[in-house]
């Protein structure tokens, strides 16, 4: 049986930034740990670090990667603009040099302000060529990309069928370029809730068997009554909402925010303890021969079978990468219920 691949958080971190420690923030992600540990942290060389130190960022992250046993996934953001040949340009030296540096370390980069088709073709290519370069097998280095252009919104569902026959791994929500795009205005009422794309990108990343993951929330704090504090209700609304369009994680900006994230995309012990306890039940049933099992006046079959066993599925890939993250949220004696169930439908 596959595992269930992981993003619940998308964390971003700037790969270098104007302080006496340049990868403090870098350093943060890959030394993290319990909920404060993303599932995947992205060195960010675009937008994240200021144009005069997308260099040291580079040499940050080639330097940086390799001293720690990160347990999730590293996926480097680069430089890449669909209209600007220069961004192409710069994208490729990175991904050259990270692939030449750390390649084995990483699981792939991230290509932001793709548009059409064919642009997501072209970054694809970039990397096959890199990757055949540095004499890695295909397909080694992965690719997700940001959709935050109007053409790439435009051919999600072409980019998503691509997506199914390439190294393309997951959608990635840019919400603020994409506004800004479409020539929308900040009115000073908060941010769209962009209800239309973002069930579009849950719909054809499941089509193509990619991870969808929705935009930052860049509102980290806010000011009452002479206080600065941490902006936790709307991010967690924020979150809450991209759950329940079925996106399978959320963008981290801030270790709070991740703690968050890993939380909300996790099921929660009373919806782990309901479908252990529903196999257990049907297990036990089919054993004795029950041809149709009823489970708390449900009616359960294949279909049904596969929705209670996505749920400890998913706790048990949580639990091969972060381990300390189920061992504190989950009752001991659910946890080990839940990785030893039979998982196979007879």
């Amino acid at each position: 049986m596959d595992d269930v691949r992981l993003c619940r958080t998308f964390q971003t971190a700037p790969a270098a930034v104007p302080k006496d420690d340049s990868a403090k923030y870098l350093r943060s992600g890959l030394t993290a740990e319990g909920f404060q540990a993303p599932d995947w942290l992205v060195p960010d060389m675009e937008d994240g670090t200021a144009p005069n130190m997308k260099d040291e960022g580079l040499e940050n992250t080639i330097e940086l990667v390799p001293e720690y046993e990160f347990p999730g996934e590293i996926w480097p953001r680069v430089e890449w603009s669909y209209e600007d040949a220069s961004f192409r340009d710069r994208g490729r030296e990175q991904i050259d040099q990270l692939v030449a540096g750390i390649g084995d370390e990483i699981d792939g980069v991230v290509v932001p302000k793709v548009g059409r088709l064919e642009d997501v073709e072209r970054a694809e290519g970039v990397i096959a060529e890199i990757e055949s370069e540095h004499g890695y097998e295909e397909g080694s280095i992965g690719m997700s990309i940001i959709v935050e252009t109007g053409r790439a919104r435009s051919d999600l569902r072409k980019i998503s069928k691509f997506g199914g026959e390439s190294r393309l791994v997951a959608l990635v929500f840019g919400p603020v370029d994409y506004a800004a795009e479409l020539g929308a205005r900040d009115l000073g009422d908060g941010h769209p809730r962009w209800d239309g794309l973002l069930e579009e990108l849950s719909n054809e990343a499941s089509a193509g068997d990619l991870l969808s993951i929705g935009g930052p929330f860049d509102d980290l704090f806010k000011q009452r009554a002479g206080l600065t504090y941490y902006n936790a209700d709307d991010y967690a609304a924020q979150v809450e909402h991209e759950a329940h369009l079925g996106l399978d994680g959320s963008w981290s900006l801030y270790p709070k925010q991740t703690i968050q994230a890993n939380t909300v995309h996790m099921p929660n012990e009373e919806e782990l303890e309901r479908d252990v306890s529903k196999i257990e039940r049907f297990n036990a049933a089919k054993a004795e021969g029950t041809g149709a099992v009823t489970l708390d006046g449900q009616m359960v079959d294949e279909a049904t079978f596969k929705v209670f066993r996505n749920t400890v599925q998913q706790v048990r890939s949580i639990h091969a990468t972060r381990p300390e993250q189920t061992e504190e949220y989950y009752d001991e004696g659910l946890l080990g219920r839940t990785l030893e169930l039979d998982l196979s439908y007879r």
